[in-house]
């Protein structure tokens, strides 16, 4: 359990805020910042980032010397926030804009709102999405799932014919990258990047993400037909215009795919298949937390800020 889950069940006071006023009032400077990640990170004791084993000396401005490496850190180092040259009011605004808008925000409306550039801001963006990975939205899904696929990109209608890509119809994947989804009724959503919907791919995402016995709901795509091995399935015939039966429907995920497209084609315009999986990560986490207040789904992501995503590695093309 993150330290900020620990302070809600134990009912630790945090700053409490429902707008970007409320926000800027209780983190005026980069030391009133520096105090609020400390709390979230290590709720009054200190760890050193070097060795979580060792005794630590605090020293002035914030710093602290880990004994057993003598070296010396701060609440920053071994975050997003590492090396930064932007001051961290600056990446709180960033990160409470980010969060609370529903459908996200571009790099260049960013960089207008708090005075950075533009490839800064798309940098920040991209770290702050590596934070959105969160591990409390990983458990196994249970109880009602609906599970269904995806694809992103192909867009060949505008093409002039001379350019287009032949045999891009259905589920190809010359140009579209397909999105495997599993979403609990009423609950949490897991969505992934993956190679191909064939079979083995299918069936491994499923297993992975949703528990032995689960009631799974799809549509009658054949790469599901061996779902009833592990689970009790339950189809819907979209290809015979059926989209309810009974219980069995998959609307709910089909609606999160429709935000997500919507959030990608209005806001971001264009996302390449290289960081698509850190897209997906922003919707899931940002559907995951819809009964969160403002306030705490901001500071539940500042409380997964562990990690250091260089500018190198993300643009490494890897």
């Amino acid at each position: 359990m993150s330290v900020y889950l620990h302070q809600i069940t134990t009912g630790a006071m945090l700053p409490h805020f429902k707008s970007l006023l409320d926000l800027v009032k209780a983190f005026p400077t980069d030391e009133a910042c520096l105090l609020h990640l400390e709390a979230l990170r290590w709720n009054g004791t200190p760890v050193s980032p070097f060795d979580p084993t060792s005794r630590v000396y605090k020293c002035a401005g914030h710093r602290y010397k880990c004994k057993n490496t003598g070296k010396y850190f701060n609440v920053k180092v071994g975050t997003i926030f590492e090396d930064t040259k932007i001051p961290l009011q600056k990446w709180f605004m960033a990160l409470y804009i980010f969060s609370s808008h529903k459908k996200g925000i571009s790099s260049h409306q960013l960089a207008r709102d708090i005075d950075v550039t533009q490839k800064s801001a798309w940098f920040l963006l991209h770290r702050l999405r590596y934070a959105f990975e969160h591990p409390n939205f990983k458990a196994t899904l249970s109880g009602t799932v609906e599970v269904d696929e995806t694809y992103y990109g192909g867009v060949e209608g505008n093409k002039h014919e001379s350019r287009k890509t032949p045999g891009t119809q259905g589920r190809s994947t010359k140009t579209k990258k397909p999105i495997m989804g599993a979403i609990e009724r009423n609950g949490n959503i897991v969505a992934a990047v993956v190679e191909d919907t064939k079979t083995g791919i299918v069936q491994s995402f499923v297993e992975s993400t949703v528990a032995e016995g689960t009631v799974v709901m799809t549509d009658e795509y054949a790469s599901y037909r061996g779902v009833a091995k592990v689970y009790e399935h339950q189809i819907v015939r979209h290809s015979a215009k059926q989209y309810v039966d009974g219980l069995a429907h998959t609307n709910s995920i089909e609606c999160f795919w429709s935000h997500f497209k919507r959030g990608i084609e209005g806001i971001y315009h264009w996302v390449s298949f290289e960081h698509l999986q850190a897209y997906v990560n922003e919707f899931t986490l940002r559907y995951n937390t819809r009964r969160f207040h403002t306030a705490d789904r901001f500071n539940l992501i500042l409380g997964n800020i562990a990690g250091r995503l260089t500018y190198n590695t993300l643009i490494s093309h890897e």
